[in-house]
Formats: C-alpha cells, structure tokens, sequence
C-alpha cells in the first residue's frame, strides 16, 4: 500500500483518537484468528485500533509490520502498545452517500397537548413537568415568588 499523505495521517488520528481497541493480540502472538479479526474490523470500519499485550517495544514492531503485510493496511500511528491501522473499503463496497430525507422526522408536527378545562382538575395544569405547549416551564416555587 502507498505511504500515507501528512495531511492524511493526520485526519486519521484525529478520527482515531476517540476509538477504543477493537483487537487484542495477546501472548499466542499474531495467529490466523486474530489476523481474520482485524481484516473483519477493517473491512467494517477502515480505521481501527489494536492493542499488543507485549512488553517488548521490537516484538511490537515485528508484529505491527506483519498486520500491515498481510492484510496490506497503512499504520497510522502506533502509541506505546496501541497500533492505529487504515485500509480504504473497496470501491464495491463503499457506501453511498446517504440522501437526507424531505422531511426529517423530528421536524413532524408533534400533538399538541389541550390545555385543562374548568371540569378537569386544576392540579394537571398547574403541573411544571406537564405544561401545556406554548407555556413555559416554572416550577411552583417560583410561582409563588412571582405572584407576590
């Protein structure tokens, strides 16, 4: 895979920064099941991290260069045991751009709660958590403080 652009590793740790690891090679080292987790997570999300249970800073490094020859990722950024990988989704697979809709669903005309009539309880109407629309909220000690 082609080395990275500056300005494009540094979007991608940027994106990074907030993942968690989604793969842990533990003392077994790099076997075929882990190296089939990570090409499944990153044929799912293109960017992720993987954390090394190892003490060893060249195992580390041996075992990073490894993930990137087999599954041909780009590293991005390696952070003492956390190793931040990217491969681009095929452009089969890619998604396409999602259209918003007309009418999101929050902008919906949502019921209108009817305000309390003389035959209804005076006390559903009072209520600050059940205000009619149109009525802000005041609880009833501040009620009080403004009616004196």
């Amino acid at each position: 895979m082609d080395p990275l652009t500056p300005s494009l590793r540094r979007e991608l740790r940027a994106r990074a920064h907030a993942l968690d690891p989604v793969v842990a090679i533990g003392h077994h080292g790099l076997t075929a099941a882990v190296l089939h987790e990570i090409d499944v997570a990153l044929k799912a999300h293109e960017l992720v991290k993987v954390r090394a249970f190892n003490d060893d800073r060249d195992e580390r490094e041996a075992l990073l260069a490894g993930i990137v020859d087999a599954l041909e990722c780009a590293p991005v950024q390696t952070i003492g045991k956390l190793f931040v990988l990217w491969r681009p989704r095929p452009a089969e697979q890619a998604e396409p751009a999602r259209k918003r809709a007309a009418v999101s669903p929050r902008s919906e005309p949502q019921p209108k709660q009817r305000a309390a009539t003389p035959s209804e309880p005076r006390e559903r109407a009072r209520d600050f958590r059940r205000a009619p629309a149109g009525v802000p909220r005041v609880s009833p000690r501040r009620r009080r403080r403004i009616a004196r």
